[in-house]
């Protein structure tokens, strides 16, 4: 059986290496041609970074459909699937 642990810090050492130190350049949802492209039936927000790169939640890791993004904010705890 896999080591959990040495699995988890896996994945938080590659997503560290993605996105520490990035600087977001807008927020958008995506596209309903990018939504198409992908199949889905909602489109997520995109965050995307000055350096051109971008990330966008999935319902799951397979990429089946679009997710919500929560947040720790009162203010907006969720931002929504469109």
């Amino acid at each position: 059986m896999p080591d959990k642990n040495n699995t988890e810090q896996r994945w938080i050492k590659a997503a560290s290496s993605l996105l520490k130190g990035k600087t977001v350049d807008h927020v958008r949802y995506l596209t309903e041609a990018e939504r198409d492209s992908l199949g889905w039936s909602g489109r997520p927000v995109v965050i995307v970074f000055r350096d051109g790169s971008y990330v966008f939640p999935s319902r799951d890791d397979e990429g089946n459909d679009a997710g919500a993004l929560f947040t720790g904010s009162d203010a907006l705890p969720v931002i929504p699937v469109i």
